[in-house]
C-alpha cells in the first residue's frame, strides 16, 4: 500500500502551505504530493491526471478538504466514485472525520459517507456558483456607478487636426507627434484613420 496526498489551489499566486504541512504531519512521502496550481471546476489538471495513473487499489489518498478535490457537484462524485469503486482506493479527507472510507466498511458507514459527501459536494458547487454571481453583481453595480472597464480609449486632442498637418508638412517629425499626442504608434493611425475619413465625409 502507497500513500498519496493531492493538494490544490485556484492560482499560482496562491499559497498550498497550510494543505502541504497537513501531509506531511500524516506522513506523506514528499514524491507522493501531487499540486495543481488552477480552477476546480474540472479535472483536467496535468498533476490529478499523473497520480490517476499512479495510485492503484489499496493505496490510501489524503486531501485536505472536499473543496481541494474539486468544485463541481456532480464531478465531484463521480471522481470520488472513480477512486473508491473502480480503483479500489481508500480516501480521506482531513477536515472532515466522516469521509474516511478505512472507518466504516459496512452497508451503513458507507451510506453516511456517501450522504456526507453529497451535501459537501453541494456545499462547494453552491460556494462557487455564489462566487461567480457576486462578481458579475459587482460588476454591474461598478458600471452604474460609472466605473468603465478594461484599458481606456483615447480620443483625438481637439487641435489633432493642426498636428497632422504639421507632421504632414515636415514641420513635426514622427516621434514629436507621438509626444505631442501621447499615442503610441498603432493607436495613431487608427486616430489618423479615423481623421481622415470623417474629413472626407
Amino acid at each position: 500500500m502507497k500513500t498519496y496526498g493531492y493538494v490544490r489551489v485556484s492560482s499560482i499566486d496562491q499559497h498550498e502551505d497550510r494543505q502541504i504541512i497537513a501531509m506531511n504531519e500524516r506522513n506523506v512521502p514528499q514524491a507522493n504530493i501531487f499540486i495543481d496550481k488552477q480552477s476546480g471546476k474540472d479535472f483536467n489538471r496535468p498533476s490529478y491526471k499523473r497520480l490517476m495513473k499512479k495510485i492503484k487499489a489499496g493505496d490510501l489518498l489524503y486531501i485536505k478538504s472536499i473543496n481541494r478535490l474539486g468544485r463541481n457537484y456532480e464531478e465531484i462524485q463521480n471522481e470520488w466514485r472513480i477512486l473508491t469503486k473502480e480503483k479500489g482506493v481508500d480516501i480521506v479527507v482531513i477536515d472532515m472525520a466522516l469521509l474516511d472510507t478505512r472507518l466504516h466498511k459496512d452497508l451503513i458507514g458507507t451510506f453516511i459517507s456517501d450522504i456526507v459527501l453529497q451535501i459537501l459536494s453541494f456545499i462547494a458547487h453552491n460556494e462557487r456558483d455564489t462566487i461567480r454571481k457576486r462578481q458579475a453583481e459587482g460588476i454591474k453595480a461598478a458600471k452604474t456607478r460609472g466605473v468603465v472597464f478594461g484599458r481606456p480609449i483615447k480620443k483625438p486632442l481637439e487641435n489633432f487636426g493642426e498636428l497632422v498637418k504639421l507632421w504632414e508638412h515636415g514641420k513635426l517629425s514622427f516621434s514629436e507627434i507621438l509626444n505631442e499626442t501621447g499615442f503610441k504608434q498603432a493607436t495613431f493611425y487608427n486616430r489618423l484613420r479615423e481623421y481622415r475619413a470623417n474629413k472626407n465625409k
